[in-house]
């Protein structure tokens, strides 16, 4: 068997492998240690195996993916997040679904303070569900509208997607998280008129509400954001304003959480190790499957496989507009099927190299990437936030109803996703004004 036809069996076996649910970075890393150990023996196997993750792992901007976590975690668990909720009521119940709609700006507020999705959805879900139902929303509406609104947290800084991407691809990460700051607005946008949209159509859905909010209610309620206010500002002000680098950024946000927490009198000792743990696994989870997927890159090198894609794309005069139609298609259909940073680390050995050649602007392609991801947090058979809100929600509303409410704002996403392509400076516009 040669090098490429034994790439392409290791290539099959990974998706055969995660299709039976076996964890993602162990199934890049065996099967990449495999492929290495047939190819060139054991001896360059164990040395590829023992040299690179060390190599990977003591990589200093890597810090900032356990203290972004940890700032995310810390916010929710002492509830610093729930006067945004109060504040996007009071301003936006007048609209037609203005608690749907409160919802989502609420979770782009949050998405600020946190780089997870999950937690994004976990947080919006705890406040807002109940909120709607109390207010006669249907379920569908309601669940629907938080699980997709929880997706704005892969976009809107500090994305851990992006901060995975961006150290992967060795792009800067300010200008990766500058750059996700309209496409995330946009995104917030976008599921907000479809909101609108659907409730003007069939009004039933979502009762208006007929409390009076008067103009000190709405000014009064900002009283309790301040604690975000001051996270938001203190980390990307100092971020952006080039006081420190996104490494030294996660570690100050961090430790602003905990003491905005404790000023506040929202954080015990036994919140604290909640969040230290839950930041542990997820950053253990997401260091496995970047030693797998790095494992991945190496075998797919030495196989010749990346420069033998990258002839195709060249030779068969492939345009870059085809080849990101291309990927598309691919990410959409894993992200049915697998976890959003599975799927980025499992395809951008292939696709990566593909992508420079053709010179497409890589700061783009990874908002893209980041976008087309999103989509799969919300996709079924595999959710991820589709399975978070059902776990909130219970029994109370079959998760058949959460898919079907999140129907209306995939057709949002995928105008999303077309704006993005049709006009790429919806993402790239911002980072012209970051050194």
């Amino acid at each position: 068997m040669d090098d490429l036809t034994l790439s392409g069996v290791v290539l099959g076996l990974l998706i055969v492998a995660m299709l039976l649910r076996v964890p993602v970075g162990v199934a890049l890393g065996g099967l990449s240690f495999a492929g290495i150990w047939a190819m060139l023996g054991p001896r360059v196997a164990w040395g590829t195996l023992t040299s690179m993750p060390y190599d990977f792992i003591s990589h200093w901007t890597l810090s900032s993916v356990p203290m972004f976590l940890l700032m995310g975690y810390i916010c929710f668990h002492s509830q610093l997040t729930d006067g945004l909720f109060r504040v996007a009521r009071a301003w936006l119940s007048w609209m037609p679904g203005g608690l749907a709609v409160a919802s989502v700006g609420a979770a782009a507020g949050f998405s600020a303070v946190t780089g997870s999705s999950l937690a994004c959805a976990a947080a919006m879900g705890r406040i807002a569900i109940p909120e709607m139902l109390r207010s006669k929303y249907h379920p569908g509406l309601a669940a629907g509208t938080v699980a997709v609104a929880g997706t704005i947290g892969s976009m809107i800084p500090p994305s851990i997607l992006l901060l995975v991407y961006g150290i992967y691809a060795e792009l800067p990460i300010s200008k990766l998280f500058i750059a996700g700051v309209v496409p995330g607005l946009l995104t917030a946008v976008l599921y907000a008129a479809m909101i609108v949209t659907r409730v003007k159509l069939n009004p039933s859905l979502a009762p208006r509400i007929t409390e009076r909010v008067t103009w000190a209610d709405r000014f009064g309620a900002f009283r309790g954001t301040w604690p975000v206010l001051v996270l938001i500002f203190g980390v990307f002000g100092g971020l952006f304003g080039g006081v420190f680098t996104p490494t030294e950024a996660g570690g100050i946000g961090a430790l602003l959480a905990f003491v905005i927490g404790f000023a506040q009198r929202t954080l015990t000792w036994d919140k604290i190790k909640l969040a230290i743990t839950e930041t542990l696994v997820t950053t253990g989870s997401i260091f496995i499957i970047a030693i797998g997927a790095l494992l991945l890159t190496r075998f797919l090198a030495l196989s010749g496989f990346t420069d033998f894609i990258s002839s195709i794309v060249i030779e068969g005069q492939i345009s870059p507009l085809m080849l990101v139609l291309g990927t598309m298609a691919v990410l959409l259909f894993l992200g049915c099927f697998l976890d959003p940073i599975g799927i980025m680390l499992l395809t951008l050995p292939v696709f990566l190299p593909a992508v420079e050649k053709l010179h497409v602007d890589l700061i783009w392609y990874g908002i893209l990437l980041t976008k087309l991801l999103e989509i799969g947090l919300i996709t079924p058979p595999v959710g991820l936030n589709v399975f978070v809100i059902k776990g909130i929600v219970g029994d109370t509303i079959p998760i058949e109803t959460i898919f079907r409410g999140i129907l209306w704002f995939l057709v949002a996403d995928l105008i999303c996703v077309a704006l993005l392509v049709a006009f790429p400076q919806i993402a790239t516009y911002l980072t012209t004004l970051v050194n």
